[in-house]
Formats: structure tokens, C-alpha cells, sequence
């Protein structure tokens, strides 16, 4: 019975520790832009967790609640009802089939970080910022939209778009506040 109890005690030293997410104070931003501007919003958090050792993050998984994208600088109710309409059709998330997506963080050197971003059921590997402050945690992806699906209006999948383009690169920052216990 002693040896099991060191054991598990080594075991739980090793992993490490789960923080809690304060889901409430934690959100993803996202940035996209085209020829004719940009569109930035949120994305709320559905579920987080947190791996830590020795006060720092080690890993995690981040699943976002797509269907509480929002978009910020639209300012015509008209027109920001059928941009967000466009981003739940299948030609960008398709939420109502894929009503989640997922940042899972597999490595953390410094503030480097290696993890699996998730969407519309397609993962894809991602190298991002990560920094820690106390009990706030905060990175940025940058990511292809392309790798998931999501070509509408993409001049590497369309030609003669014109000021129609859409660019690929998606930019996600987050962040995330750590619950102290």
C-alpha cells in the first residue's frame, strides 16, 4: 500500500495539475480581411481546460461554442444578420453540423506552443503564441481557412473574384483566465 501511494503521488507530480477555466471571462477573438476591408468578432467558450505544472501551462483543450460567433464592426442590423448568416452556412463553419471547434494544446516551450485546431471536423496542426500572466492566459493562432473547408471566395480555389476576394489567413487570439483554487 506504501508503494502505491508514492507511486500516485510520482504520477501526480509528473502530469501535473487541471486548472479551471473561468469560461465566463474567457473568450477567442477573430480577425479575417478582404480586398474592400476587414470583419473582427468573439467566440465564446463552451469548455476549457487547462493542464499545469509548476504554475505553468502545459496543455489544454479549448472548445468554442461557434454558435456565439459574433462580428463587432458591422454596423447595419441588416447587413450583420446576413454576415453571420453567410459564416453559419456551409460555405464558412456550417454550424449547424458543426456546432463546436476545438484548440488542443499539445506542447508548451517558453512561449511557444504546438497544438490541434479542430473545425468543421478537420484538424490541422498549429504552431501559436502563448503567454501566461498569473491567472491570465492569452495567445494567437494564425490559420489557413482553406485547410478547413472553407474556400468560398478564395483566390487560390476561384478565379476573375476581382474586389470579390476573401483573404485565407484567420487570425484567433484568446484569452483565457485561469479560476484560482
Amino acid at each position: 500500500m506504501k508503494y502505491l501511494f508514492i507511486l500516485l503521488s510520482l504520477l501526480f507530480v509528473t502530469v501535473g495539475n487541471a486548472a479551471q477555466v473561468d469560461l465566463k471571462e474567457s473568450e477567442f477573438g477573430w480577425y479575417a480581411s478582404k480586398i474592400g476591408g476587414e470583419h473582427f468578432g468573439k467566440i465564446l467558450l463552451k469548455e476549457a481546460n487547462l493542464d499545469e505544472k509548476e504554475g505553468k501551462v502545459v496543455g489544454g483543450v479549448f472548445v468554442m461554442d461557434m454558435k456565439s460567433f459574433t462580428v463587432e464592426n458591422i454596423d447595419s442590423a441588416e447587413y450583420e444578420t446576413k454576415f453571420l448568416n453567410q459564416m453559419k452556412s456551409p460555405d464558412f463553419f456550417d454550424m449547424e453540423k458543426f456546432p463546436t471547434a476545438t484548440l488542443k494544446i499539445n506542447k508548451v516551450d517558453g512561449n511557444n506552443a504546438e497544438g490541434v485546431l479542430t473545425i468543421k471536423g478537420k484538424s490541422n496542426p498549429v504552431n501559436f503564441t502563448l503567454e501566461q500572466n498569473g491567472e491570465l492566459v492569452t495567445g494567437k493562432i494564425t490559420f489557413d481557412r482553406t485547410k478547413y473547408d472553407m474556400i468560398y471566395r478564395s483566390k487560390n480555389f476561384f478565379e476573375n473574384l476581382g474586389d470579390k476576394i476573401i483573404y485565407d489567413e484567420v487570425i484567433l487570439n484568446f484569452k483565457v483566465k485561469i479560476v484560482e483554487t
